[in-house]
């Protein structure tokens, strides 16, 4: 089995890139399974959702706490599957939500705790872009979605996959020239 890391930022187009590996996987003969975090199917995963669009700081580390027991039990649940690629959407990277210095404890406890690739890839998109993308999308804005959060996020999340293993992909691209990317790395 491999293991394929896609994290980033909100509105970097994981989703769309990991959806678009698995196609590209699946017609290349092999056996796929997505995973995107938070999950609808399990408590952590609905429970870290529902903080997200809370405001303070019960909830913000109310809502990365319940991300990172979420993909917890996603490595425990499916990573033993028989399948020839496993993609999970945002896994460690969501450590860079936590305060600092928080984060790079965390992110450093789970990088060693929990697989990992060399197959992992950091979708680097400029916060202006990310947050113009929400708005354009029209939903309901997370709390970690303005763009000053964005900003402070996208810091220290690039400080983390520059100690890491992390491919780092600029994602302000079309979406087609990203997707080549990650490809060519597959």
């Amino acid at each position: 089995m491999v293991l394929i890391v896609i994290d980033g930022l909100d509105a970097s187009g994981k989703s769309t890139q990991a959806l678009r590996l698995f196609n590209f996987l699946k017609n290349q003969g092999g056996t796929v399974y997505v995973r995107f975090h938070p999950s609808d199917d399990n408590f952590f995963g609905v429970e870290a959702k529902s903080f997200l669009y809370l405001r303070g700081k019960g909830a913000h580390f109310a809502a990365a706490f319940y991300f990172m027991i979420d993909v917890i039990r996603s490595v425990l649940m499916y990573s033993w599957r028989r399948f020839d690629y496993v993609i999970f959407v945002r896994y460690l990277m969501g450590t860079a939500y936590l305060p600092s210095p928080l984060h790079r404890i965390a992110y450093h406890f789970f990088s060693s705790t929990v697989p990992t690739s060399d197959l992992m890839f950091f979708l680097d998109v400029r916060p202006e872009e990310a947050y113009s993308r929400i708005r354009r999308m029209g939903k309901r804005q997370e709390m970690f979605e303005g763009l000053e959060e964005l900003r402070r996020i996208r810091r220290k999340a690039l400080s983390l996959a520059l100690m890491g293993k992390w491919t780092i992909i600029d994602a302000n691209k079309l979406v087609k020239d990203v997707e080549k990317e990650i490809e060519k790395c597959i």
